[in-house]
């Protein structure tokens, strides 16, 4: 990527945009391809939620990720370039993709303001092959027109832009223009009255997809035959509102209920939108650290301090789930090793407690080797063990079979990649799939040797309630 010293904040007129982009025209003619222009600009605190609703249309690309805990959020929108891919080498195309559009991107103002530049937003679906008729790519990325990111106090805003070596400059120039003024004095529209009348909650019929405790007992009998150790199945239902369902508004009520946890919302603009509120992060790549986690063997919360307290040191004192998350754990590190990736991890597993559910969980970090990508990284990792099982190859081929349904999104990697080889990615559990007045929603659970059925029905049942709470408002 070329960085050009240039601060459109401090010479910000439509004549100085317009020779800016006459120099960019003239790089696109020289090298005979188009050139990504990217330009960042540093502006006043804004909600990147609140700007994606103010301006949401289902039929344009979004994606949107957040993490209140940590005040960080970002959002982009509409499709400055866009790939696709399928089949085990995906996620290697995808990178061949982002590194082919770095290098020939330039980008002038706050680049190296947090979440300045461009960024890439991928969506990797549970398999690397999906089944006709499935809504969402095997692997999808696209670098959007605009984003907004929030790092604590600060806004970052980007317009990204493709200029082709014949562009019509005086059209891109407008555009352009209007994005920097809206985001310098970006409005909302002030609530008609005060004290709004509350909307009645959602009301839902449900229909489940399949038999979990059925297909439950079927894993227990491969387990037991010896061709696996654990596998990780989902239950989904399917939802029938009694209105229309708007995703950001249900994801505002998921970021509101679970602030530990990642809100997420995205949609190729074809269809319908994946959201949810994941606590599981997959890998996060920061000036050169790489941090990622296990998290496996959960418990429901207690109702007073002292039954919470004692659920979770039963957890801890767990023999299946310790045996679960040491699963996990093994699993992460042996992916990691052949990378050049020197994991380092307590010795023991915390509890981690969320809103509903409480888990065992174990942080694990380490330098990234010189010349690892983010992507190497996730291609590594996913599925990990908390969604797929042990052995990965021979738990993952049974799972279709067992659960009866496509999974799409669900327990796929989601998350960004920035020009400066950083990077976060999440798994996509706790999620629904949500168009028009219906959604279809998604739990799982790990099943291994001493697993029962009815105990992990009630375990999905518990982050189904979660989300069909949230998702009513």
């Amino acid at each position: 990527m070329t960085i050009l010293p240039i601060q459109p904040a401090e010479n910000a007129t439509p004549e100085a945009l317009g020779a800016f982009l006459r120099e960019c025209r003239a790089s696109a003619q020289r090298d005979g391809r188009p050139k990504l222009v990217s330009i960042s600009l540093a502006v006043n605190a804004l909600d990147p939620l609140a700007v994606l609703e103010s301006i949401f249309d289902p039929q344009q690309p979004h994606f949107y990720a957040e993490r209140p805990a940590m005040d960080t959020a970002i959002a982009g929108a509409e499709v400055a370039l866009a790939f696709e891919a399928h089949g085990p080498d995906r996620f290697a195309a995808v990178q061949r993709w982002v590194d082919d559009t770095l290098q020939h991107t330039i980008a002038v103002g706050d680049v190296a303001a947090p979440f300045g530049g461009p960024h890439f937003f991928n969506s990797f679906a549970f398999h690397d092959e999906l089944e006709a008729g499935e809504p969402f790519a095997a692997a999808y990325v696209f670098v959007p027109s605009w984003q907004v990111a929030l790092a604590g106090a600060t806004t970052t805003a980007v317009a990204n832009l493709v200029v082709s070596p014949d562009a019509d400059l005086t059209a891109l120039a407008l555009r352009v223009w209007r994005a920097h003024q809206k985001f310098r004095g970006f409005g909302f529209q002030e609530p008609a009255s005060s004290e709004p009348a509350p909307l009645a909650p959602l009301r839902f019929t449900r229909r489940e997809a399949g038999d979990y405790q059925a297909a439950v007992q079927r894993a227990l009998e491969h387990i037991q035959g010896g061709e696996f150790q654990k596998i990780v199945l989902a239950r989904a239902q399917d939802l029938a509102a009694d209105r229309s369902l708007h995703p950001l508004e249900m994801l505002n009520g998921l970021r509101q209920r679970f602030p530990d946890c990642y809100a997420f919302s995205f949609t190729p603009g074809r269809g319908p939108s994946f959201i949810g509120a994941s606590p599981e992060q997959l890998v996060r790549v920061s000036q050169g650290r790489l941090e990622t986690e296990a998290l496996a063997g959960s418990s429901r919360r207690g109702v007073t301090a002292s039954e919470d307290a004692a659920l979770g040191s039963a957890l801890l004192r767990s023999e299946k789930d310790l045996r679960e998350h040491r699963q996990v754990l093994d699993d992460i590190v042996a992916r990691l090793e052949p990378l050049g990736v020197i994991p380092v991890y307590p010795a023991h597993p915390y509890i981690r407690r969320l809103a509903n559910v409480q888990h065992l969980h174990t942080p694990v970090t380490a330098a990234m080797p010189p010349g690892a990508s983010v992507l190497q990284v996730v291609a590594a990792m996913h599925p990990t063990p908390a969604v797929g099982g042990t052995p990965r190859g021979a738990a993952v081929a049974r799972i279709r079979e067992l659960e009866g349904f496509p999974r799409g999104l669900y327990a796929g990697a989601l998350g960004w990649l920035n020009a400066r080889g950083g990077g976060e990615f999440f798994v996509g559990i706790r999620s629904a799939v949500v168009e028009g007045a219906n959604a279809r929603i998604f739990a799982g659970a790990g099943i291994v040797a001493g697993s029962l059925p009815e105990k992990e029905f009630a375990e999905t049942e518990l982050k189904f309630k979660a989300m069909l709470d949230a998702l009513a408002g």
